[in-house]
């Protein structure tokens, strides 16, 4: 018999007066893993969140995390999860150890495993140093270390990390990610939302795409990928004025709409994966008295499942008709 998933979610439904947050959510998070959540700007990722976390009642449908009903056993699900939200929720007139110890001895540890719990948060997240400063000094990356730490104070099972790396400089972002891997390596499932396409590619087993309060596909970010078929040309023209005679001498070889990729002489194709494509696509061009700067060609990536999915970017929201997709 295959393990119940550590998360589940059965047509969960949410307005908030006339907007719909969520219109029937469905998914499964299997025990040990992390399961990204994407979706655009009012897509529904926190609310999905927060109801999983039990911080508001869903108006339909029901969720269970590890086997507790997050309505019905509402405290029973407290007790097993932490919550990482997109702000850190921190005092920041207390030092970084007072804010652990404090959180610990609400969390019900006594004052001894609270100051022991807490030491130990601190040296893992490489915040030692600055345990004794007000949190009010900390930079942007200490402050969502020390936020996440304050989240496992408890030893959860289960890990809702609401856009965790949001704000964050490079150096800061590869240090959550580091600290995420040791997380699941310990035995911990992970809620991961984010808008950042690439940190759930590299940290996520499963993502389920969700739009509109739903989920619109779900899968492997190799399976969601490898879904799109094909690969992509990325084309820089010499001439901005040539984009629609371009579009036009090329038209044979897409296999989908060709996409302005965010500059006036820049196009973008979704295609067959063939050999020799760059040469007859140049050759096409040549043809047509079209000039080229630059070509690649690549693979599909999540960014091409997102904008094919929702229609619009990751840090966009849209309310267009969605396509149904399952992976």
């Amino acid at each position: 018999m295959s393990e119940a998933p550590a998360i589940e979610a059965d047509g969960l439904v949410k307005h908030f007066g006339k907007t719909r947050a969520l219109s029937g959510l469905d998914m499964g998070v299997p025990v040990g893993t992390v399961y990204g959540l994407l979706g655009p700007n009012g897509a529904g990722k926190t609310t999905a969140v927060r109801v999983l976390a039990t911080l508001l009642k869903p108006d339909g449908g029901r969720a269970r995390v590890l086997g507790a009903d997050v309505v019905t056993h509402a405290a029973a699900v407290r007790r097993t999860i932490g919550l990482t939200g997109q702000y850190a929720a921190l005092d920041e007139y207390l030092t970084g150890r007072s804010n652990l110890i404090m959180i610990g001895q609400l969390s019900r540890l006594g004052a001894k495993a609270a100051r022991r719990r807490a030491d130990d948060l601190l040296a893992r997240f490489g915040l030692t140093d600055a345990a004794s400063r007000a949190v009010k000094t900390y930079s942007g990356g200490m402050r969502r270390r020390l936020d996440l730490a304050a989240s496992l104070i408890g030893h959860p099972a289960v890990l809702f990390l609401d856009e965790p790396t949001t704000g964050l400089d490079p150096g800061a972002r590869a240090l959550m990610w580091e600290i995420i891997r040791e997380l699941v390596a310990d035995g911990t499932t992970l809620l991961l939302t984010t808008q950042y396409l690439d940190e759930a590619d590299q940290l996520a087993g499963r993502i389920a795409v969700i739009d509109g309060g739903k989920v619109i596909a779900e899968g492997t970010p190799a399976d969601l990928k490898a879904s799109l078929g094909g690969q992509r040309v990325l084309l820089t023209l010499a001439d901005a004025a040539d984009i629609a005679a371009a579009e036009a001498a090329l038209e044979r070889f897409t296999t989908g709409s060709i996409i302005p990729n965010g500059h006036a002489r820049l196009l973008e194709l979704p295609v067959a994966a063939v050999g020799g494509l760059a040469t007859q696509v140049l050759r096409a061009l040549d043809a047509a008295g079209i000039a080229v700067t630059d070509i690649a060609v690549r693979s599909a990536s999540l960014d091409d499942v997102f904008l094919t999915l929702t229609g619009h970017g990751a840090e966009e929201s849209g309310t267009g008709e969605k396509k149904e997709v399952t992976v």
